[in-house]
């Protein structure tokens, strides 16, 4: 207990003594406190200059190449619209098939392409192919009862001025969709939608025709990812 006393004493006086030195060293203590209560607990973010450096942390980064492989199913698909829409046209332009060219392999254009190589008298499976594509366009056999004229109704615009058609509505109706002008579907082909269709074929880097035709279909079959009903 006195030695205690007595160690009091000693720094009592060493206070006395020496009074400036003793603040400057309680201020000097009291600096190094708060700078080590500062960077250690009220830092919110990382400290500028902090007393013991560590590497960040990177997380680690996963090949974002998921694009890709969806972009190859896309262009298959694309392509595909496209060879079917050409066996339609080809079929159409022969008597064999009188339907929508949209692209789609449905239960119309199997029958029409069936029909073909039957009265080609042909072995070949009857599927969407490059090879069904140019066997139809070599060939030179028509449907019975086909007329020169019976194809190009599908196609002609000044008979889709005539009357109202459901072909000329639902283009209407994709071109609407997608903002290529304010046309009203009514199945007739006006000059909206010649200027939609204008406006479709520049946006698509198209011939600019402001025409109905089988390109037209195709590109808006895709757009749409539907057939055009």
């Amino acid at each position: 207990m006195a030695s205690g006393r007595d160690e009091a004493g000693r720094l009592a006086g060493a206070v006395a003594a020496h009074p400036r030195e003793f603040v400057g060293i309680v201020l000097a203590a009291g600096a190094t406190v708060a700078i080590f209560v500062n960077a250690l607990f009220l830092q919110h973010g990382p400290h500028p200059a902090p007393l013991f450096a560590t590497r960040p942390y990177v997380a680690a980064q996963r090949p974002t190449a998921l694009s890709k492989p969806q972009s190859a199913p896309d262009a298959a698909a694309h392509a595909r619209t496209r060879l079917i829409s050409d066996i339609q046209g080809e079929l159409a332009r022969r008597g064999f098939y009188d339907a929508a060219v949209d692209g789609v392999w449905g239960a119309r254009t199997d029958t029409a392409v069936r029909d073909f190589i039957q009265a080609a008298g042909i072995n070949i499976k009857p599927e969407a192919s490059e090879a069904m594509l140019r066997t139809i366009v070599a060939s030179k056999v028509k449907a019975a009862g086909a007329t020169a004229a019976t194809p190009a109704a599908h196609n002609d615009p000044i008979a889709a001025l005539l009357a109202p058609s459901k072909h000329v509505l639902a283009i209407q109706r994709a071109l609407a969709d997608f903002g290529y002008g304010q046309i009203k579907p009514t199945g007739v082909f006006d000059p909206e939608t010649h200027v939609a269709i204008e406006k479709f074929e520049r946006a698509h880097q198209m011939p600019v025709t402001g025409e109905i035709s089988e390109p037209l279909v195709r590109e808006l079959v895709a757009m749409t990812g539907r057939p055009l009903e």
